[in-house]
């Protein structure tokens, strides 16, 4: 019983110490920002055209971040981000 008590104080200690936490999170959607355009540089020799379509993905995740929708913004970047690997393996 002592045990079950001792675990039940220690995750009301986490859940009340999590979101102090979270306001400490880095922005996850600026730092995959900062990751494409450090990638960008790849595109300087690319001809497939995904220039264009790297820039548009960046305009909408900087919109999404600006409306304040940070989840928007880290799925578009995210998968930008995979674009990125992918033609750096030959891909895409």
């Amino acid at each position: 019983m002592k045990r079950s008590a001792l675990a039940g104080l220690f995750i009301t200690a986490a859940m009340l110490a999590s979101p102090a936490f979270a306001a400490g999170e880095p922005d996850l959607c600026k730092i995959n920002l900062d990751k494409i355009n450090n990638g960008k540089a790849l595109l300087s020799t690319d001809a497939s055209g995904k220039s264009g379509e790297i820039d548009t993905a960046v305009s909408q995740a900087k919109a999404a971040h600006a409306a304040g929708d940070d989840k928007r913004c880290i799925e578009i970047t995210s998968k930008t981000l995979q674009d990125l690997q992918d033609m750096d393996k030959g891909g895409k």
